[in-house]
């Protein structure tokens, strides 16, 4: 299954556009934001659990990074709240569930192979945030392939100030506007290589998920 697969080109699927689709585990749906592959595949989504599902113990070959949007997502004997980040790296399995249900934003086979440190940070302690550059940011993780974080803008700030090697972008809260068009709270942009001065908060100011640099070996798939 090919969805967004054309990585040469941008990609922005906004919450109106949203498609979900029955996953094989009975109460949990998704959106395919990009996917190259079958039920093992490298997968961008959003996924939705339903109070008191859950998927059976499984492994991630790959790797899986997750955010939590909304509810409370657990594994094993641990339970996540909106705004934690987790990454499970290559190798490491485990039996995902929600007892009062989750939508969460969710990476699979993304990783490089030699990463094996678990990360688990909360979003929403102010002591994950940073100043950098006059901005607010929440680093996640970083290394010679990927950097990823968290990232507040004001009202009106571009949010890239010169040329990108590509990037991915979550709106969070707030909203971002490209041009004309206005992308809300659960917007999804996948970028080129390129310049964007035309990228910035709206009246309400955004709070964004960014990844950049996990792209730079990506070929055009379709």
């Amino acid at each position: 299954m090919l969805v967004n697969a054309d990585f040469s080109r941008r990609a922005i699927v906004a919450p109106h556009e949203y498609r979900w689709v029955a996953s094989p585990q009975a109460g949990v749906e998704r959106v395919m934001l990009d996917r190259l592959g079958g039920e093992n595949a490298r997968a961008t989504s959003i996924v939705r659990y339903a109070p008191d599902s859950a998927f059976p113990h499984h492994p991630h070959p790959g790797g899986e990074e997750i955010l939590v949007l909304s509810g409370t997502f657990s594994e094993e004997n641990a339970h996540y709240p909106a705004g934690w980040y987790l990454r499970n790296p290559p190798g490491s399995s485990h039996r995902p569930f929600s007892h009062e249900g989750a939508l969460v934003f969710v990476k699979l086979w993304q990783m490089t192979l030699g990463e094996n440190g678990r990360v688990r940070i909360d979003t929403r302690d102010p002591a994950s945030w940073q100043h950098r550059r006059g901005r607010e940011v929440c680093p996640l993780f970083s290394n010679d392939a990927e950097q990823v974080r968290l990232q507040r803008l004001a009202p009106g700030e571009t949010l890239f100030t010169g040329p990108v090697h590509s990037a991915e972008l979550l709106v969070l809260t707030g909203d971002l506007v490209a041009g004309d068009p206005s992308y809300e709270r659960g917007s999804w942009m996948r970028l080129p290589t390129g310049q964007y001065p035309e990228i910035a908060a709206g009246a309400r100011g955004a709070t964004l998920y960014i990844k950049t640099g996990h792209l730079a070996d990506m070929a055009m798939e379709a």
